[in-house]
């Protein structure tokens, strides 16, 4: 999740959890507020593994992220050094145990919350290295936010609201509104694989930025990749998509050249990816992780890697273009309608 959402649900945990048992002598309402800010800190505090970088390694980055911060285990240890960076702060309006508290609160919705999209978090370590990724919201979901936000705001104004309780049910809703989307949008997935007479292996469905209506839906079969966009209203409406042949283990010495440092970079980033690697047919010498697309219909990656010459390093590349005809195709089948022509396929696409 962005991490404006990880401090709103840190700040509306903590400031719930301290207004039980508020001393006599203190303000209620002075005390919701400055939990709210220490939940919000440590909210944010476990993406502090995004500066785990190298100027020699790219894909360290992609190695912590979401890592051992992110742990299960990890929380009360995050929540104590959360705790001790504020206690100079606030020591003149809350008690450590509270603040403590406050901290824990705010840190522990943030790997769950992260659990709940698509990029894989490690929840379990350091019993399993098996990651999370539950794919019931998008990384970014302003509406989610805002179902937070709003009843924060209204509860750090008045002593007596109960807002923060109906603000955490009400993203307790929606989660669950994303489950039950995913449940019709994966079985739309599974429908359409069958129709085309293929076994679908490592499906996958998950929302598009900002919203529940609109899925991706991935699957393998027979070495394949295939991408499916479905809006999920009062009917599913099936959007089919590009597909492409993933990257073998031939190519990917084809691609290496020889130099065992890329080869190597190749297979982790394939590990990464969850199996999902593509050599992009728009870039030749791009690999790319196919899970992640501007638009659910298409199979062109929006990040991966590449390497400027024999003997270059492995550079990780961010692409995001989206040119006005990928909006407008988005837009259509965010509001359901029929695509005014299919997508464009690549050669490849059509077996």
């Amino acid at each position: 999740m962005d991490l404006l959402t990880h401090a709103v649900m840190g700040a509306t945990a903590a400031a719930g959890l301290a207004a039980w048992r508020v001393p006599v002598e203190k303000s209620a309402l002075a005390i919701r507020r400055r939990a709210a800010v220490a939940g919000a800190l440590a909210g944010l505090l476990p993406d502090v593994d995004a500066l785990i970088q190298s100027g020699s390694d790219a894909l360290l980055v992609l190695d912590y992220h979401r890592h051992f911060t992110h742990a299960l285990a990890f929380v009360p240890v995050g929540a104590l050094v959360a705790a001790l960076l504020l206690w100079p702060l606030l020591r003149r309006h809350l008690g450590f145990g509270r603040l403590y508290l406050c901290c824990l609160a705010g840190y522990l919705p943030h790997p769950l919350l992260d659990a709940c999209t698509s990029y894989g978090t490690h929840l379990w370590l350091p019993f399993s290295s098996t990651q999370a990724a539950w794919n019931l919201i998008a990384v970014f979901d302003p509406g989610f936010t805002l179902l937070l936000a709003v009843p924060l705001f209204f509860y750090l104004r008045r002593e007596a609201s109960r807002a923060a309780v109906w603000g955490a049910v009400l993203a307790a809703a929606y989660l669950a509104a994303g489950a039950w989307q995913q449940h019709r949008a994966e079985a739309a997935l599974l429908a359409a694989a069958q129709a085309r007479g293929h076994v679908a292996s490592q499906a996958s469905v998950k929302p598009t930025l900002a919203n529940l209506l609109l899925w991706r839906g991935l699957y393998l079969h027979e070495g394949r990749v295939y991408a499916d966009a479905f809006h999920v209203g009062a009917v599913v409406r099936h959007y089919p998509g590009e597909s492409q042949a993933l990257l073998d283990a031939r190519q990917a010495q084809g691609i290496a050249a020889g130099e065992s440092r890329r080869l190597a970079d190749i297979e982790r980033f394939r590990g990464f990816s969850g199996g999902f690697l593509v050599e992009d047919s728009r870039q030749r010498g791009f690999v790319g992780d196919a899970r992640y697309a501007m638009l659910p219909t298409r199979i062109a990656p929006i990040w991966g890697l590449r390497w400027q010459g024999p003997g270059a390093m492995t550079e990780f590349v961010s692409r995001h273009e989206f040119t006005p005809a990928m909006r407008g195709e988005f837009i259509a089948m965010l509001l359901g309608r029929e695509l005014t022509m299919p997508p464009p396929m690549t050669p490849a696409a059509a077996r």
